[in-house]
């Protein structure tokens, strides 16, 4: 007699195997039977357990492959292990036919179902994710549209700041003018001496009253004619001294000599200083008359200091062409240049050593033949024959300077001379500038411009002159007019 018995299994994912178990007549006791019976259901259970691992292992395999497919593909056979395995001895005609085909029905629609869901539960997630993704796509369009709004309103700023500040500068000019009267330098007939010789360069003393001016082969003193210093070569370069009536010539020869005033107001030479290896070009003296500087035409700048006697104590060798201008500043400590190498060097003198260290060096376009410190933090320097003039001043952060502005100024020809040096008098902010046929006269604005007030023309461009420290004469010899022509300052 046969005896049929059904279990069933339920878990929390799908329905699992229904199991016939079918017992051929045989004479067991009920204990016994119960017993093979949970052996049976246990050894089934389990398999059923680790056979449904395996599945949801390899549905979790799938979703990946949908998800991120790999980029290439390998055919593998499959086993043929059947997918639950009993550790029972059941033999194969343990499970029924017509169940088997029940068990895998219902397993299909779970594995469907299952498949189904997490497909579902992917989707949205990438739905999610999508969403996510374009709100901050939009998030970021709206920040960069906020910071373009913000930058367009900055430069609304700027430039609202910037013609506030153009018209307050205007205004300032305005004021300027209100305040100062036109200026203008006229020719003094009563002053004025015929010099047919060359004369390449003129000074004047401290208050004034002695003109010395070097012609082709003398040196003469005027207002009123006191001396000829005779000398067989051409001077270059004169400079009265600071605190006496002592000057400085500088020769063609290479050479300087100090002239030192006697009891009888006569000059004779001192003492020759001599180290150049070419002509002397321009020199400086200090507010202490203990400090000459000069620039030669042998690519370099000598210091030289007075002890008992006057001596080099130091030679700046950068520039790679002739020296041509050089200017010192208000506290004395800054020594600008200017050469033919189209370079200006900022020199500094060192607090420690009192040594002079080149701290800059400026390129420029054009070959410059004057410059001049106006104060500590500003200089102006003349291209040659150029008509314009270029400003420069000190950056605060980097503490270099740099070309900021340019002001226009005559020039009336492609040539010009050298050796006339500009010239700033600081009691009436006047600066003198040569440049071509013209000396232009600039005065300075309390803004920091320079307003052209007059341009003196010339009939040639080799012109020499100076003008006093109080900005109260002005002393010039030109090739054109072969005289020496004093001009005095007057205010309208």
């Amino acid at each position: 007699m046969h005896k049929n018995f059904i279990i069933w299994r339920i878990t929390d994912k799908i329905l699992f195997r229904l199991i016939l178990i079918e017992y051929h007549q045989m004479s067991i006791s009920t204990k016994y039977f119960k017993n093979i019976s949970e052996d049976c259901f246990n050894g089934v259970q389990q398999s059923i357990e680790i056979s449904y691992q395996r599945i949801s292992s390899f549905l979790d395999q799938i979703q990946l492959d949908v998800l991120h497919p790999p980029s290439s593909f390998q055919i593998c056979k499959v086993s043929s292990k059947p997918l639950i395995q009993s550790q029972s001895n059941f033999s194969p005609n343990f499970l029924h036919p017509i169940l088997t085909n029940q068990i895998i029905f219902e397993i299909k629609a779970s594995l469907n179902f299952i498949i189904s869901r997490e497909v579902n539960n992917k989707e949205q997630t990438l739905r999610s994710e999508t969403m996510l993704i374009q709100q901050k796509y939009d998030s970021l369009i709206e920040e960069r549209q906020r910071e373009q709004m913000e930058y367009l309103e900055q430069k609304d700023q700027v430039i609202q700041k910037f013609n506030n500040k153009n018209n307050l500068t205007q205004k300032q000019n305005r004021e300027d003018q209100k305040g100062k009267k036109p200026l203008s330098f006229k020719l003094t007939n009563t002053y004025s001496y015929k010099q047919l010789q060359w004369c390449n360069a003129i000074a004047l003393n401290k208050n004034s009253s002695l003109v010395v001016a070097a012609s082709q082969n003398d040196i003469k003193g005027k207002l009123e004619l006191l001396q000829i210093c005779q000398n067989k070569n051409q001077v270059y370069t004169l400079n009265f001294m600071k605190n006496s009536n002592n000057f400085v010539s500088g020769f063609i020869d290479n050479s300087i000599i100090i002239w030192k005033e006697n009891a009888e107001n006569q000059w004779n030479f001192e003492q020759i200083l001599n180290g150049h290896l070419g002509s002397i070009l321009c020199l400086l003296l200090n507010n202490k008359d203990d400090l000459i500087i000069s620039a030669s035409q042998d690519k370099t700048i000598k210091f030289w200091i007075k002890q008992n006697q006057w001596k080099c104590s130091q030679t700046i060798t950068d520039h790679t062409e002739s020296v041509i201008s050089i200017s010192l500043n208000e506290q004395q400590n800054k020594l600008i240049s200017s050469s033919l190498d189209y370079q200006i060097l900022v020199i500094e003198r060192s607090e420690l050593d009192s040594n002079w260290n080149v701290r800059q060096k400026i390129k420029v376009d054009q070959k410059g033949l004057r410059l001049c410190f106006i104060n500590d933090k500003l200089f102006t320097f003349q291209p040659s024959a150029q008509d314009q003039m270029h400003v420069y001043e000190i950056d605060r952060v980097t503490n270099q300077f740099r070309r900021t502005s340019e002001i226009a100024v005559k020039s009336g020809s492609n040539k010009c001379d050298s050796s006339f040096s500009q010239f700033y008098s600081k009691s009436k902010c006047l600066l003198l500038n040569k440049n071509g046929n013209f000396v232009n006269l600039m005065r300075m604005q309390k803004n920091g411009r320079f307003v052209v007030e007059q341009s003196i023309q010339f009939n040639d461009y080799h012109i020499f002159g100076q003008m006093t420290d109080d900005g109260e004469l002005l002393v010039t010899w030109d090739a054109g007019s072969k005289e020496i022509q004093i001009r005095s300052f007057k205010e309208f």
